[in-house]
């Protein structure tokens, strides 16, 4: 697929402005069948020993695919999205084609509970998202992957929900900015440092920025959906990422567990 196929990438940007669509789907969304994946992923597929793991590609690949069809203008069936595939950049980041041609799009996905998400942006803009459950995080963990200033942050908070979002948001924005720089968790987590610019992102989206420890700042963004914090950021400006469908399924999600085996 070449050429008039690709066009629906306009979407991205407005009046020159970069535009970022966000897509999240749900592992109970996820086909039985493997026809939409292509031979490659099917195969990576294949080789992977635990249920947890597969678990998390399927859902990983079904909601990127999804994404990526919907901002390309190309169908969702399954032949059509076995031609789109992700695959690994040298640095492990994911990067999207469509049969032998690199899609213009530039991707970022993540998975937690049985919910995933993709952020699509434009081909150039690095971007990097990052899902993660509202629930507790110990003293330790919080000393050992936080800078001095987000501990504050964290410690200074009443104990119970408030806090558990701070130290979950913090670390989701850590994660998001992290894969911008296309590291992940190889580098240090406390090289990069989350400054949350606006608390109010439980209605609507709030902005933060990530500094990076040689000056580098990451525009991004971050809002709360139930159990769940989702966090954005990229490397250069964009508004909030637009949700590709309303409501977004997230609004509604409940957090799951389901390549535990039943009792």
């Amino acid at each position: 697929m070449s050429g008039p196929g690709l066009a629906g990438h306009g979407e991205l940007r407005h009046d020159g402005a970069a535009v970022v669509r966000w897509l999240a789907r749900g592992v109970h969304e996820v086909p039985e069948s493997v026809e939409w994946l292509s031979p490659a992923e099917s195969a990576r597929l294949t080789g992977l020993r635990f249920p947890k793991r597969r678990a998390e590609v399927r859902l990983a690949r079904w909601t990127a695919k999804q994404a990526i069809a919907r901002v390309l203008d190309l169908s969702d069936d399954a032949g059509s999205l076995a031609l789109i595939e992700i695959r690994a950049a040298p640095t492990g980041a994911p990067a999207a084609f469509v049969g032998d041609q690199r899609a213009p799009v530039a991707v970022s996905m993540s998975d937690r509970a049985d919910w995933a998400v993709c952020v699509v942006g434009p081909a150039d803009l690095a971007v990097g998202c990052d899902l993660e459950l509202v629930e507790p995080r110990t003293d330790a963990f919080v000393r050992d992957w936080f800078t001095p200033d987000e501990q504050r942050l964290v410690f200074g908070a009443e104990p119970g929900d408030g806090r558990c979002l701070l130290a979950n948001l913090v670390w989701s924005a850590k994660e998001s900015a992290l894969k911008v720089l296309q590291t992940g968790l190889r580098r240090d987590t406390r090289s990069v440092e989350v400054d949350i610019v606006e608390v109010a992102g439980h209605e609507r989206w709030a902005p933060l920025v990530v500094r990076a420890e040689e000056g580098t700042a990451f525009p991004g963004w971050w809002r709360r959906y139930g159990d769940f914090v989702l966090t954005f950021a990229a490397d250069g400006d964009s508004g909030p990422p637009v949700s590709l469908e309303q409501p977004p399924r997230l609004a509604g999600a409940t957090p799951s567990h389901s390549w535990l085996p039943e009792p």
